[in-house]
């Protein structure tokens, strides 16, 4: 093919953060098309798309080059003031990599324009140029260059001054003066000087077009984006924009026309790019593996896997087989061919400091419990022969790529073992990991609306019809969602608004510090990737996990997982009741464990806490260890989902036949029940019938995983000829084929969920013997987040366990066992903080328990507990044993602290008061009389202090009504389909209000029942129906239709729920188990409707062993509807037997 003789050499990608809008696929195939012989990526001072445009530069057949613009300070990259007329204090300055060296420069400035010179923007200045020249080919850039910025002021001279100092700095081949026409004014005048100082000065020319999208028809999409990057909307005209349409990705004969009088500037953009030959090792064997210390008497790593190996599998086994000697030998072998001993070495080293101190490691997650060699040295707890787990899953011999490998710590102490890794290999040598946040299809809507100022409402509307499966994309959801489409095509500014979103989706948005990645370097990191400082401080790389991984640096994934938390706190309560427990020991065939699991009560429970998860278990009712790691692979969003779920637990439960294809299928999906659920089955398959190597056999599992149509193909004949040396017809091994196909892409892997199965059964064994202990932890762990804890201390209610109310004088900052029951936690009161109340039980231990709030202000640390502090507490309920009610001690707080300031000052400095040292101002003082709360307000106060609330609810006065009256609870939304009707009830608990776009009020209230809170919005028409009653802690009634998320609905109908009382009620039915329907009971009940005379109609439902069901209406008895009257009925009856008949709302 031949090539154009032009190729862009200044082009920005969304890498150049809300700035360039060319996605990296894009340009290159636009690239392609254009036939150009080399692209160039120059983002704005940084490198992060450089190795991804690398790989898919390579692969479309175009020459990559790196580059970069960097901004380069006035004076001193440490200089940190600004500078007049020079934005944001530094030029522009165009870098490009010739080679391996330039590469390297290129890395190193820019590094240090984030770790040493950032002020607004990474900048380097000429020192560090100079020092990292070689290897660069440096352009003027575009208006912003400091040569572009000197013509333009009219220095003709100065800019001479500053292109030749470029020179001396890059030399005279490799520095450029750079034209560019973007239909701007000012390019005429700075072309004209750079023409005449080239000629002057012998420096070369080079013609560049900026390009910051690639179609001319972008450029409203990306003045939408330059709006995002400065907070500002398309109607402000002081914002930041391009004042021209030209910054595209022209043709070459766009460019050819552009700069026909000077078509030496085209020519030297093929000149440079045939200087430019840096290669890059991706994805190949190479690895930069971190030196691991071996101790003395070893001469290589592998020497020294080998003897931890061998000694540990002693320790595991206590008769180690053939088979065993086998596995471990054949895996220390692959380990040792693929030079990764030293890497096995490291992680153990990771995973055995934590132990040594006292820090909770997980079991094992990932592929890499698959290893008998990890087991042998103890990283991982599961053992893979026993659960036939395959280690070609984890390692493929016959696919050389790096180890993945990650490791999960207790979460309050995953950052010790970060620090530990730095102190140990080097903090110069050991970084985290960048990642990008891009602009998905809903946030891309969001955004757009907000700059072209589409109405909130409306704009909320559109995101919420598109689904929120992962992956989706606008275009997408328009072909799935007529409703959607529907509502596009009814207005041109929805239009315009999803045609903008769609050119920005996809983008990158931001950059910040990846959850888990650490990569680990041989030397400096500098030396092979660039680096990062985020806007916390933290350094971490320019380049993504991904990329990390294809130059080849060890990444490791270290996790905090607070489940690993509470299983260590809830282990140490245990034995401070003198019971020692291994965790790592517990019986897996535990029956009490089991039965907690078949029956769903598994909140606080790893991985099995959703409502999804736990109908799952009661269907399933698992028997056996297997059957655990079943449910982790099984419930998993897919299209196979839902349908292999049912079938699952049809064949476990013997409601249907497991059926195999073939009798050598039965050993492999035996645990399954002739389900493929598992990606190595079909590695195992593939195995057995086929022939395949597991190696093999691995490669063809990654390749029907991504449906790789010619490889599968290729795959296939294999396997109908493997499968024939076993007497297997084509037609046979062709269906098989076709069952692992279609299996493939959504096995799970078994080795990932059997290492998380075992934390769940770890959870599940603990909630079944030491509820009191595993609850108490569960809760410590989740102090930040008052939803949790409210789900959480409701199970307390289920499971019978007494949680104490605060009291500042008995509770402790972590929720702690006492007895069988258990002691509030007074951390998760908001607005205290650890060492307030840390401060708090020190002064209680100190001087005895606080006998008012005098007492307390006197004896407490000031500094340490301040006024909003106790008024919190106070709020929560915490200082309800001090002698006075809730509204009394707030209205005495300022006081108190007054005076147990003073008292402290005159201890202090041994001053006695005038009545004698005796005087104690705290049991004379009396607290400030305040009207009392009601109890809506007491449970307002709750509410307000610790996100829920806790000594009741005030929909408690409502509770048969809801009953009544609701079809479901904000516990259930979720199981519901996309608009789907629904009655709730709940208390105002938030409320925001916006105009729509016709400008009237609409709102987006938060409403509490019983079960946690929903969000409903109210529009317009409804909104102004009952707006003057949406006031907080106001019960309501509501008829609704569920919309987004899993607890958003849209309002139809609200009403107050003491009007749904009085006009919705229509009459009473009590239910009569006929076992207790003797005389007294009768005459009893009767005895009580007497005294309750009213209008509503009582009716009887008569249900027993012995009556098939009888229900009667009372001629001669009305009654008069009354809590009192409800609560005496259960009271004789027994709960649940009267129910509220009621008209629909």
């Amino acid at each position: 093919m031949e090539h154009s003789d032009f190729c862009h050499l200044h082009v920005h990608t969304d890498y150049s953060l809300l700035d360039g809008a060319c996605k990296i696929e894009s340009i290159v195939a636009k690239a392609k098309e254009w036939r150009l012989p080399a692209l160039a990526i120059t983002d704005h001072g940084n490198l992060f798309g450089a190795v991804d445009f690398y790989r898919k530069a390579e692969k479309a057949g175009i020459k990559p080059i790196i580059g970069s613009e960097v901004y380069v300070a006035v004076g001193k990259r440490t200089d940190r003031v600004p500078v007049k007329g020079i934005q944001h204090s530094s030029f522009h300055l165009l870098l490009l990599a010739k080679d391996d060296v330039g590469y390297k420069n290129l890395m190193k400035l820019s590094s240090a324009g984030y770790l040493e010179g950032f002020y607004y923007r990474p900048r380097v200045d000429k020192e560090l140029l100079s020092q990292h020249a070689n290897g660069l080919i440096a352009t003027s850039a575009c208006l912003r260059g400091e040569v572009s910025h000197n013509i333009l002021n009219g220095d003709l001279e100065e800019a001479r001054k500053r292109a030749s100092e470029y020179v001396d700095i890059f030399g005279e081949d490799n520095f450029f003066l750079e034209l560019m026409d973007v239909g701007m004014a000012e390019n005429k005048i700075v072309n004209r000087g750079l023409l005449k100082i080239a000629e002057e000065l012998s420096i070369p020319l080079v013609a560049t077009n900026d390009c910051h999208y690639i179609e001319e028809r972008d450029a409203k999409a990306h003045d939408v984006l330059l709006c995002l990057q400065t907070g500002k909307d398309i109607d402000d005209k002081n914002r930041l924009r391009f004042r021209t349409n030209e910054f595209y990705f022209k043709s070459p004969q766009q460019m050819k026309d552009l700069f026909a009088e000077v078509p030496v500037a085209i020519q030297s953009t093929v000149g440079i790019a045939e200087r430019c030959n840096l290669t890059l090792d991706l994805g190949t064997a190479r690895t930069f593996m971190p030196h691991f210390s071996l101790p003395d008497g070893y001469e290589s790593n592998s020497a020294y896997l080998c003897y931890l190996a061998r000694k540990g599998i002693t320790e595991r086994y206590p008769k180690v087989t053939s088979a065993i000697e086998e596995r471990l030998e054949y895996e220390l072998n692959v380990i040792d061919k693929m030079g990764f001993a030293g890497y096995f070495l490291i992680i153990k080293d990771l995973v055995d400091t934590a132990k040594r101190k006292g820090i909770p490691v997980g079991p094992g997650r990932g592929s890499d419990v698959g290893s008998l060699v990890f087991y042998g040295l103890s990283i991982t707890e599961v053992d893979p022969l026993e659960h036939n787990l395959l280690f070609e899953r984890f390692l493929n011999p016959e696919r050389i790529s790096m180890p993945d490998v990650d490791i999960d710590f207790g979460d309050e102490r995953r950052d010790e073992m970060i620090r530990y890794t730095m102190e140990k290999y080097g903090e110069d040598s050991v970084s985290h990991i960048i990642t990008f946040g891009t602009m998905a299809a809903r946030a891309s809507i969001r955004d757009v609306g907000r700059v072209l100022k589409v109405p909130y409402g409306e704009v909320d509307r559109i995101a919420k019809l598109i689904p929120t499966e992962p992956g989706m994309t606008i275009e997408r959801a328009l072909k799935s969602s007529p409703e959607l489409k529907s509502l596009i095509d009814s207005s041109e500014d929805y239009q315009e608004l999803v045609e903008i979103a769609q050119r920005l989706e996809g983008l990158a948005r931001h950059a910040s510090t990846h959850a888990a990645g650490i990569v680990i370097a041989p030397g400096k990191l500098t030396d092979f990737v660039p680096l990062y400082k985020s806007n916390d401080g933290g350094i971490c790389t320019q380049y993504s996990m991904k990329s990390v991984e294809e130059i080849g640096l060890l990444k490791i994934d270290f996790l905090g997982l607070r489940t690993l938390t509470v299983i260590e706190k809830c282990a140490d309560s245990i034995r401070k009741r003198g019971v020692q427990i291994d965790i790592q020991k517990l019986p897996l065939d535990d029956g009490e464990t089991f039965e907690v699991l078949k029956k769903g009560e598994t909140l606080g429970v790893f991985q099995l806490e959703s409502s999804g998860m736990r109908e799952i278990l009661c269907k399933l009712k698992p028997s056996a260890f297997s059957d655990l790691v079943a449910v982790l692979s099984l419930y998993r969003p897919g299209p196979l989902g839902g349908t292999q779920i049912d079938e699952f637990v049809d064949r476990k439960n013997g409601k249907k036949p497991i059926v195999y294809e073939h009798p050598d299928l039965e050993s492999i999906l035996k645990e399954t029940y002739g389900i493929i659920l598992y990606q190595e089955q079909v590695m195992q398959i593939a195995s057995k019938l086929g022939g395949f190597t597991l190696g093999q056999a691995d490669i063809l599992r990654r390749a029907m995983g991504k449906k790789q149509a010619s490889v599968m193909e290729e795959k296939r004949r294999a396997f109908v000829d493997g499968a024939k040396e076993n007497k297997i017809d084509s037609r046979k091994a062709n269906r098989i084929f076709d069952l692992m196909a279609q299996f493939a892409g959504y096995g799970f892997n078994k080795s990932h969920s059997a290492g998380y199965a075992l934390i769940s059964f770890q959870t599940a064994y603990l909630k079944a013997h030491y509820p009191v202990e595993f609850v108490a932890a569960s809760l410590s762990s989740e102090m930040g987040s008052s939803d949790r804890l409210d789900i959480l201390l409701k199970e307390c209610k289920r499971m019978g366990i007494q949680v104490s109310s605060p009291d500042i004088n008995t509770c402790f900052y972590h929720f702690v066992p006492h007895k069988e029951s258990m002691l509030f936690g007074l951390g998760s009161v908001k607005n205290t903080g650890r060492g307030a109340i840390e401060a708090i039980i020190e002064a209680r231990e100190k001087e005895g328990p606080f006998k008012n709030l005098f007492d307390f202000a006197e004896k407490i640390n000031t500094r340490a507990v301040n006024r909003r502090v106790a008024e919190n507490l106070i709020k929560a309920g915490a200082m309800d044993n001090l002698g006075a009610d809730r509204a009394n001690l707030l209205a005495s707080v300022q006081k108190a602290f007054e005076l147990g300031v003073a008292s402290r000052k005159r201890k202090q400095h041994g001053q006695a008061s005038l009545f004698g040292d005796q005087f104690d101002s705290s049991q004379t003082e009396k607290p400030e009389q305040a009207t009392p709360w009601s109890l809506v307000e007491n449970l307002s106060a709750e509410k307000e202090s610790l996100g829920f609330y806790l000594s009741g609810h005030p929909l408690e006065q409502f509770k048969y009504e809801v009953e009544s009256l609701t079809t479901s609870s904000s516990s259930n939304l979720d199981s519901l389909k996309e608009g789907a009707p629904v009655v709730l009830a709940g208390v105002v608990v938030g409320k925001r209000v916006i105009r729509d776009r016709r400008g009237n009020h609409m709102a987006f209230v938060k409403i509490a029942d019983f079960e946690g809170e929903v969000e409903a919005v109210f529009f317009s028409d409804i909104y102004d129906k009952i707006k003057s009653q949406l006031a907080d802690e106001i019960p309501l009634l509501l008829r609704a239709r569920k919309s987004g998320g899993n607890a958003k609905v849209i309002a139809d109908k609200a009403i107050l729920l003491q009007d749904a009382k009085e006009k919705l009620i229509n009459g009473i039915t009590i239910n009569i188990d006929s076992s207790k329907a003797c005389g007294d009971t009768l005459r009893r009940l009767k005895q009580l409707l007497v005294l309750h005379p009213g209008d509503l109609p009582v009716t009887f439902s008569v249900s027993g062993k012995d009556v098939a069901g009888v229900t009667l209406r009372s001629k001669s008895l009305n009654v008069s509807l009354s809590h009192d009257l409800l609560d005496s009925i259960e009271g004789i009856l027994g709960g649940k037997s009267v129910r509220l008949k009621a008209k629909k709302i």
